[in-house]
């Protein structure tokens, strides 16, 4: 395999009505990814069901993840980090504008 490289901010902005995932790395375990929010949060009343595991990190902006059955978001800011086993239900509250959310998504298939 040849070397892979870039830099997670280039090309990060864009269109601020949607969110921007750009995928970096792939295999059949592992998939690796940038998301770059804008303002953008998940749907009244939609939780995220994912069947693997996330490891999330905010590298710039900052965010608010919310689980189900807890009762605040969690607040996260550049550099902060999260892992989200399998089928734990969660959403997105809020993210910042300015600067954008960008956030290293880790998403790993199997055990965690």
């Amino acid at each position: 395999m040849a070397a892979l490289s870039g830099n997670l901010f280039e090309g990060a902005l864009g269109d601020p009505y949607q969110e921007i995932v750009t995928p970096l790395f792939e295999t059949p375990h592992l998939k690796i990814e940038r998301i770059v929010s804008m303002g953008q949060k998940s749907p009244e009343g939609f939780w995220h069901d994912q069947p693997f595991a996330e490891w999330v990190m905010i590298l710039a902006g900052s965010a608010g993840l919310l689980f189900e059955g807890e009762s605040d978001a969690r607040v996260m800011a550049a550099g902060d980090y999260v892992l989200i086993p399998a089928h734990v239900k969660h959403r997105v509250v809020w993210t910042s504008k300015e600067p954008p959310a960008v956030w290293l998504a880790v998403h790993i298939r199997g055990e965690a």
